[in-house]
C-alpha cells in the first residue's frame, strides 16, 4: 500500500528525482560550519518555549495588587504584565525553567548569528554568488537583536523599565523625527500605558515570522549553491568533499539538535538569568543600578556611557547626545557590514564566482581589519559596565570612563597592526599551525601582495 501509494503520487509530482537528489546531497565535514546550524536549533528552542510562554503572559499594564507566590512582594502595586512574569516563574509547572530556556536560547541563538557571520566574514564566504546570504545574515541578526531587546523589556519590571526609558530618550534624539517616531512607537509620552502589548505583538507575531521567512529563504540558498569548502586535498571550485545528507548528515545534525536543545534546557533549569523578583516592579521615578542589558546590547550601552557631553544645535535644531552613540554608531556599523561584498569587491577587483574559502592568513588585510573592529566593539562592551568596574577596582567612575575612552581608540589600532603582522608572518612562513611559524618570521615578515 506504500509502495502503491508513493508511485501514485510520483507519477503526478515528480517528486522521486528531487528527493533522490536531495539525499544524496554532499555536505562538508568542519567544526566551523556548525554555528549556523546552533542558531537555527536555538530558534526552534525559542519559539516552543515561546509559545508556552504566551498562553501565561498578559501583555497589559493594568495595576493590580499581587499576591502571588513570591512573598516578599505580597501587597505591592504590579501591572498585569509583572504579576503574570512572576507567577510563570512561581505560579505556573517548570514556568521558571521555561522562561529561563527562552532567555538562555535567545542569548545563544544572537551568539551563534554572530560567529556564523565572523566566520564567513573571514573566510570570504560572502563573496560573488553568496552576497544575498551575507544581506539575509546580517538583517536576521537585526531582527535577532530588536526581538530579544522587546522580549526582556515587556515584563515591566525595574530592569526592563530602565531599558525602555533610554530606548524613549534614544527615539527622541533622533533629528527631525525623533519626537513622531517615539509618540508613534509608544504610543504616548512615556511611561505609555500602550507599549506593553506592542511589544508583545511584535515580538510574538511580527518578527518571529520575519525571521522564520528569512531562515527559510536563506536555506533554500544554500541548498540551491554549492556549499563552501575549506581548500585542500582534491577540493576545487566545481566539487564538494564530505558527507552525503542521508544517513550521515542527517544523524549528526539530529545529533547536534539535540545536544542545543539539552544544554539550553539545562541551562534553564541550573543557571539564573533575568530574576525579575530581585528588580521589583518597574517605577518611572526610580531607576535601578548597577544595571546592564543583555550582552548583545552591552556595546550600544558601553558607547553611550563613555562617549562625551556632546550635542549640537543648527538654527533651532538639536541633535542631543544619544543620538551619536546610540544611533549613528549602529547605523554606520550596520552600512558598512551590508555593503562590506561591494566594497571588497570594489578594493580587492576580485568579480569571479567563488566556492572555496579564503584563510584568514591569505587575506591578512580583512583579518586584520576584522579583529581591529571585534577589538572596538568589545572595549564597548566592558565600557558598559564602568559602574561596575569602579566598584570592584575601588576607584571612581570618571577615571574608569577616560581609561575606556582611550582604549576605543588604541586598542584596535594596535591589535590590528598585530593582527596584520602576525597572519603576514603565517603566510609568508609556509607553516602549516600557527603554533609553528618561527619567531624570526613575526620579527620581519617578507613582503608580498596582499589585498
Amino acid at each position: 500500500m506504500i509502495k502503491a501509494t508513493v508511485r501514485w503520487l510520483d507519477e503526478r509530482v515528480g517528486a522521486t528525482g528531487f528527493v533522490r537528489e536531495s539525499l544524496n546531497k554532499v555536505f562538508p565535514d568542519h567544526w566551523s560550519f556548525l554555528f549556523g546550524e546552533i542558531a537555527l536549533y536555538a530558534f526552534v528552542v525559542l519559539v516552543v518555549t515561546g509559545i508556552f510562554l504566551a498562553y501565561f503572559f498578559q501583555p497589559s499594564l493594568a495595576q493590580k495588587v499581587y499576591t502571588g507566590g513570591y512573598a516578599p512582594l505580597h501587597g505591592a502595586h504590579v501591572s498585569a504584565a509583572y504579576d503574570s512574569a512572576l507567577n510563570l516563574s512561581f505560579g505556573v509547572r517548570a514556568g521558571l525553567v521555561m522562561r529561563q530556556t527562552h532567555h538562555w536560547a535567545a542569548d545563544v541563538f544572537v551568539a551563534a548569528i554572530v560567529v556564523h557571520l565572523c566566520r564567513i566574514f573571514f573566510t570570504g564566504a560572502f563573496r560573488k554568488p553568496r552576497e544575498i546570504n551575507w544581506w539575509i545574515g546580517l538583517t536576521l541578526l537585526v531582527l535577532a537583536l530588536f526581538n530579544g531587546f522587546t522580549g526582556y523589556s515587556m515584563l515591566d519590571d525595574l530592569l526592563s523599565g530602565t531599558g525602555l526609558r533610554i530606548a524613549y530618550s534614544i527615539a527622541l534624539s533622533i533629528p527631525f523625527i525623533g519626537t513622531w517616531m517615539a509618540f508613534l512607537v509608544f504610543g504616548g509620552e512615556f511611561p505609555s500605558d500602550r507599549i506593553i502589548s506592542r511589544l508583545f505583538t511584535t515580538h510574538v507575531f511580527i518578527v518571529p515570522a520575519l525571521i522564520t521567512a528569512l531562515i527559510a529563504v536563506h536555506l533554500a540558498i544554500v541548498w540551491r549553491q554549492k556549499h563552501t569548502q575549506f581548500p585542500g586535498g582534491a577540493r576545487t571550485d566545481r566539487n564538494v568533499e564530505g558527507v552525503k545528507f542521508w544517513p550521515t548528515y542527517a544523524a549528526k545534525s539530529t545529533a547536534l539538535f539535540l545536544g542545543v536543545a539539552s544544554v539550553l534546557t539545562a541551562l534553564g533549569g541550573l543557571a539564573q538569568i533575568n530574576p525579575i523578583w530581585l528588580y521589583g516592579p518597574f517605577r518611572p521615578e526610580t531607576v535601578t543600578s548597577p544595571a546592564q542589558p543583555d550582552w548583545y546590547l552591552g556595546w550600544t550601552e558601553g558607547a553611550l556611557r563613555i562617549f562625551p557631553s556632546w550635542e549640537i544645535r543648527f538654527h533651532g535644531f538639536v541633535i542631543a547626545n544619544p543620538f551619536f552613540p546610540a544611533v549613528l554608531l549602529p547605523g554606520i556599523t550596520f552600512a558598512l557590514l551590508y555593503l562590506w561584498p561591494i566594497i571588497d569587491r570594489r578594493f580587492g577587483g576580485d568579480r569571479e564566482p567563488h566556492h572555496l574559502l579564503e584563510r584568514p592568513r591569505d587575506r591578512p588585510g580583512r583579518t586584520a581589519l576584522g579583529a581591529a573592529a571585534l577589538t572596538f566593539y568589545m572595549v564597548l562592551f566592558l565600557a558598559g559596565s564602568n559602574d561596575l568596574l569602579a566598584r570592584w577596582l575601588s576607584t571612581p567612575v570618571t577615571t574608569i570612563t577616560w581609561v575606556f575612552r582611550v582604549l576605543v581608540v588604541v586598542a584596535p589600532v594596535v591589535v590590528g597592526l598585530a593582527v596584520h603582522r602576525a597572519m603576514k608572518a603565517f603566510q609568508t612562513s609556509g607553516a602549516e599551525a600557527f603554533s609553528k611559524v618561527p619567531l624570526r618570521s613575526f620579527l620581519r615578515p617578507r613582503l608580498s601582495g596582499d589585498r
